[in-house]
Parts: structure tokens; sequence; C-alpha cells
């Protein structure tokens, strides 16, 4: 969209037009469905519109502010630091470049935290490595009589999650607070969440690009076998739950074995490892025992 190009007189369907090979020669996945986010972004309106005035000329600033954000795209920076926000379950949330971006496999984490527990309970719950907060904003969302303590060590995390339970209007039922896991988490919980850093250190380097140069290694760096951060957080949990209450955890492929062992030697029962929908190991679900 350089030199010449920006001369003409460029409409949404030119652009998204022009948009969609430069991101597909750049190799990105879903160059259609990129090109339309970016530049419903930039226009400030749905993708909707675009459908519905693919005739609309861009004013010089959109083209301007268009050609930037798509620059920035090509050269790795995911799309979601450069909308600044994310859907997640049907909800809102804003992020930030030092905030890892949450991924669909979560909304699956999210489904099963919500069926292991009754809707209609007072209860209490604990999200363990918040980060943006959607897993403790969506169940205070969703499970309208619970109240959620989030958890972060990252300052940056902290703030951003409270941001984003005022933006989806449950700030009175969750409490963001900056700990290292459990150090400054008082009382037990009916239900314990946590999508911790699984990632091997030794597979770090092999990560996507983007994923590599962007996102925060504290959020994916898992240690030795990647159970670095789970042990600890196996290691506390019995103290912190209830008993009947559920801990959930999001993990790696591969993970299952080492994780049910630890969790059986920390004294919790009913241990179960579950696959996602691409048959990956990606979750464990435990019971503390009555």
């Amino acid at each position: 969209m350089g030199g010449s190009a920006l001369t003409v007189k460029w409409t949404v369907r030119e652009i998204l037009k022009w948009t969609r090979g430069y991101f597909k020669g750049a190799g990105i996945p879903q160059p259609r469905l990129e090109a339309e986010i970016l530049l419903a972004h930039v226009m400030n309106v749905d993708r909707l519109h675009l459908y519905l005035s693919p005739d609309t000329p861009l004013t010089p600033d959109e083209r301007a502010r268009f050609r930037e954000i798509i620059k920035k795209r090509r050269s790795g920076v995911p799309r979601q630091y450069l909308t600044g926000e994310v859907q997640f379950y049907g909800l809102r949330f804003r992020v930030r470049d030092d905030v890892f971006i949450p991924r669909p496999e979560t909304e699956e984490l999210l489904e099963k935290a919500l069926g292991l527990v009754p809707r209609d309970r007072a209860l209490t719950c604990l999200d363990l490595g918040t980060g943006s907060g959607v897993i403790a904003i969506s169940l205070a969302k969703y499970l309208p009589r619970v109240k959620v303590m989030a958890v972060d060590l990252s300052t940056e995390a902290v703030e951003l999650a409270q941001e984003n339970a005022e933006l989806n209007e449950v700030i009175d039922r969750v409490d963001v607070v900056r700990s290292n896991w459990f150090e400054h988490v008082p009382g037990k919980f009916d239900l314990v969440v946590s999508n911790p850093p699984y990632i091997p250190e030794e597979e770090m380097d092999n990560l996507p690009d983007e994923v590599r140069e962007h996102e925060p290694h504290r959020a994916l760096d898992g240690g030795r076998d990647g159970m670095e951060e789970i042990a600890k957080l196996v290691a506390g949990l019995k103290e912190h739950m209830h008993s009947g209450a559920m801990a959930l955890f999001e993990i790696g492929h591969g993970q299952g074995t080492m994780i049910r062992e630890e969790m059986e030697d920390a004294g919790l029962t009913d241990i179960r490892v579950e696959r996602d929908f691409a048959e990956r190991e990606r979750y464990v679900i435990a019971r503390c025992p009555s």
C-alpha cells in the first residue's frame, strides 16, 4: 500500500482485497479475517459495516493509520496487541503487549470450569495466573453468585485484570491480588482454576516467532519439563481448597502422567486428564477429599 497506491481513492473493498494479498504473501494465517478486523478497528466500525458499505472511501487519516498497523502486523506483532482487545467467550477484554494473549484452548478450560460447579450457589473461586483476567471475569459473569480472587505476580497483569473487571461490570465480585501464586492468598475456595506456564524451557526457542518475540516469556516458560510452576501450584492446592472442592489446570501435551503423580502425592483424589478438541492432553481435574 505504499508509493503511488495511496494516491488513488481507496475504498473498503479495494483496500481489503489488497491487504488480503499482502498478508497472504507474508504467510499470515486467515489473511481475509485479519484484514477485516484491522480495518474495522482503524475505521472504528464493526466488521458487518465493511460488508454493508464496501464502496466507502477511507479518509487520508484512516489510510495512514491502516498502513502503519498492517506493517506492524506483517512484521509479526500479534493482531490483538494492535487492536488492544480480544473477544473471549462472548465478552470483550482489553489486552496489552506486556500480558499474555488469551487462547481458544482457554475458552474450553472455562467451559469445563463452568461445568464443575452449580450455577445457583454462592461459591468462592480462585484464578491463579490470571493475566488479563479472562477466566476470573468470565466465571463471575456467568456464575452470578460466585466471588472470585484473581491472582498474578505481574503488576501490569493485575492492573489490566482490574480494568477488564470494570469493563465487564463484575468488579464488585472479582478481587485482583498481586501474589506469587499462593503467597498472599488467604482462605479456602470451592474451585481453583489456572492456566500456568507449562512450556518446557528447552522448547521455548521453537515457539512461533510471533509468540516468542512479542509475548511475555514469564507466562509461557514452565522451566524443566514445563513442570516447575505447576509443581508449586499443586503443592499449595489442598490447603486452599474446601472439602470436595475442585481444581482445574490447563497443561501441556505429554504432562498428564507427571501431573497426576504430583496431585496424588499432594493428597488430591478423582484425578483425570482430559484432551482438547485436537485430541491433545490439555486439562487436568482433581478433587479435594472430604
